[in-house]
């Protein structure tokens, strides 16, 4: 039987694939995986998940174990909801690999940079909306473990921040269903700020 790959791609190949990174589509965004976490190192990979305002995806640790709080100790919505590019999930991660999946609830071909999709857009998932937030997502020391030092430089290289190649974080803004067979869609764009800058009511 095939032993499991340790992917662990080198920081050439990465770079590489920078272009076609760069050329993701800014908007009506397909979606490649829909993941649930149960607990810590559990993936379920689902057709839909549920996005609540209140639970964020109910059944998720975001509840339980969040990472960012509120000065009060509850959770931070801001965290709700991860979307992380697939052609950046493709180049570190694939089924059947040693390693995990990185955990992302929305894996979907979108360009998350900042330019695109700075804090307080708002994106249709299915029914649900999410909002981007001013949360920066960063490659953690699990990322450097499962996909490799380089692939952990990778993400954080000067220049690269701005591109968000870990991807964003969400709040849930509207209850709803998103499935494997909705795009994403934006809805507003927003500014550095958080502010709408589209004029939409």
């Amino acid at each position: 039987m095939p032993q499991p790959i340790k992917r662990h791609p080198p920081l050439r190949d990465l770079m590489a694939a920078m272009p076609h990174i760069c050329s993701a589509p800014r908007d009506d965004a397909p979606i490649r995986y829909l993941c649930q976490r149960p607990d810590f190192g559990q993936r379920v990979f689902v057709d839909r998940l549920h996005l609540t305002v209140d639970q964020g995806i109910p059944g998720e640790r975001w509840l339980r174990h969040p990472w960012l709080r509120l000065p009060d100790g509850r959770p931070d919505p801001a965290i709700q909801v991860s979307i992380l590019p697939s052609r950046v999930c493709d180049l570190v991660w694939q089924p059947g690999d040693a390693a995990p999946h990185p955990g992302d609830p929305i894996v979907a071909d979108l360009d998350t940079s900042l330019d695109n999709l700075p804090p307080g857009s708002l994106i249709e998932a299915g029914s649900a909306v999410l909002q981007v937030s001013a949360v920066f997502n960063t490659a953690c020391v699990k990322w450097r473990s499962r996909y490799g030092e380089d692939a952990y430089r990778w993400i954080n290289m000067e220049d690269h921040p701005r591109l968000r190649l870990r991807g964003i974080l969400c709040a849930v803004v509207r209850d709803g269903v998103v499935t494997m067979a909705d795009r994403l869609k934006l809805l507003r764009r927003g500014d550095e700020a958080g502010r709408d800058i589209t004029g939409a009511d």
